[in-house]
């Protein structure tokens, strides 16, 4: 699989983050990081805790590196549930479950994508 294939499979925008890191070795190296980072958990453990302020700082993190590296569905859905659990302008009646389900399912086909990728490439 290459690099722009993997892309594909997630829903991610591969010209996009070309434009910026301008090499696919630069793209391999930060989406192979994406693998250790901990903002989807913290905000699952958050959401149960009943932790709003961590779980919006989470969310919102989760939402940046998804948009640094053009993993455009996982945006969409990390920005949805941000906006809803953002301070002062939220919406504490939403279906956090739901929200929650659509963030899971597009980040797990991130990971899954680039596991493959990693996995075909040795």
């Amino acid at each position: 699989m290459t690099l722009k294939e993997c892309y594909e499979r997630f829903g991610g925008d591969y010209e996009d983050v070309f434009s910026r890191l301008r090499t696919e070795g630069r793209i391999e190296k930060f989406i192979v990081r994406f693998l250790d980072d901990d903002s989807y958990d913290r905000l699952c453990e958050c959401l149960a805790s009943n932790d709003a302020e961590g779980a919006f700082r989470a969310a919102h993190t989760l939402k940046g590196i998804a948009q640094n590296f053009s993993f455009t569905k996982l945006f969409l859905s990390a920005e949805e549930i941000t906006e809803v659990l953002r301070p002062g302008t939220g919406d504490p009646g939403a279906d956090f479950e739901a929200l929650l389900a659509n963030v899971t399912s597009d980040y797990e086909r991130v990971r899954k994508a680039i596991q493959t990728y990693i996995d075909e490439k040795q």
